[in-house]
């Protein structure tokens, strides 16, 4: 869990209660909603889009941030701003426990100086070293209409960063996207090109290199029928049902934004998922908890001076936009992977004939 001391430290008493309420709260929740983390025997993944994270958000709103991503043990973050005030700021409450890796930012109007973090807790999760952006060669690029090459072709808009960690005995590559997002329509064509590229660029390395590869993050998928998932999916990854099921966006909660999917090379009698190949997975949606729709007076104090004077409808729409540059517009998608094959490591290690006789 992550550290309180700043709370203790707080002169103004009704503050630091209303805190300490959002933060009990906070944690009962996810008590509710997230399995409890284990020694060895699985990996809670995570993948979270903090709306334009950089050091703009209030102290208690990173204690939040920090409470969630501690109930997991490996998080994908995107749209990390090149200012990583509020990142270190999130892995100082996290402790010595956790580390984090970050890319530099991404250059050019698209990009919007975005960064892609990993934070990792070191109890459970092995960095094996190997970090890298994905560049594509010219003959790979995307056609910058999405459609036809002989129009420009680009590279991804914001680069994707893949790592190589181990947990237990899962040793896998993760990669993590902030997709194209382009025209407000559920298949902008460039936004399907590069999903489609970015599966099918990994999927021919899982293959050629007989590695696991995770592919997650904030794809811009409106619907689970989309050409967007689709592209992923022809690509050569494997979204599970249980996955799909979670829409991320704050507001409405009917968008598929985020996703988690698989390349797995491994042992047919090995599986990170359940034995009857589900995924235990969810979307956590923190404002059952903290900065509920409901609670707009409690914060106008911290609006900017001319917003402070609004009542209503015009109060609420301010407040609405506002939390999402608190906390996020973007629900954390989870999902529990079984990462202990030692049983199975060692059914292998029997002879054939000896199994049979038994």
């Amino acid at each position: 869990m992550p550290s309180y001391s700043q709370l203790a430290k707080k002169e103004d008493a009704a503050e630091r209660a209303r805190i300490v309420q959002n933060v009990l709260r906070l944690r009962a929740q996810l008590d509710a909603e997230i399995p409890p983390k284990t020694a060895g025997s699985t990996l809670l993944l995570a993948t979270w889009n903090l709306r334009e994270f950089g050091d703009n958000r209030l102290e208690e709103s990173l204690l939040y941030i920090a409470e969630i991503i501690a109930r997991f043990d490996l998080v994908a973050v995107q749209e990390v701003q090149a200012n990583l005030g509020g990142l270190e700021k999130v892995a100082k409450l996290l402790g010595h426990g956790w580390d984090y890796l970050v890319t530099d930012s991404t250059d050019g109007t698209v990009g919007g100086s975005e960064r892609i973090a990993f934070l990792y807790d070191k109890h459970k999760v092995f960095f094996r070293h190997i970090t890298g952006e994905i560049v594509l060669p010219k003959e790979k690029e995307i056609a910058a209409d999405g459609a036809d090459p002989a129009a420009g072709t680009v590279q991804f808009a914001r680069t994707p960063f893949c790592v190589s960690f181990q947990a237990g005995w899962f040793k896998f590559l993760l990669a993590s996207v902030h997709i194209y997002y382009g025209k407000d329509v559920k298949n902008d064509p460039r936004r399907v090109a590069e999903i489609t590229r970015i599966a099918e660029v990994l999927s021919a390395r899982a293959k050629k290199e007989g590695e696991s590869y995770i592919l997650l993050g904030d794809f811009n998928i409106y619907g689970t029928g989309d050409k967007t998932m689709e592209g992923l999916e022809a690509g050569g990854f494997h979204v599970p049902d249980a996955i799909k099921a979670h829409p991320t966006d704050l507001s409405k909660q009917t968008k598929h934004y985020d996703q988690i999917a698989f390349n797995l090379q491994l042992d047919k009698t090995m599986t990170v998922f359940a034995e009857d190949g589900t995924a235990r997975s969810g979307a956590f949606n923190f404002s059952k908890s903290v900065y509920p729709a409901d609670n707009a007076a409690e914060y106008v104090q911290f609006f900017k001076p001319e917003h402070q004077a609004k009542t209503g409808d015009a109060l609420q729409k301010y407040y609405n936009t506002w939390r999402t540059y608190e906390m996020s517009d973007h629900l954390p998608l989870w999902a529990e992977l079984k990462v202990d094959f030692s049983t199975q490591y060692l059914e292998r290690l029997i002879p054939t004939a000896t199994k049979k006789k038994g």
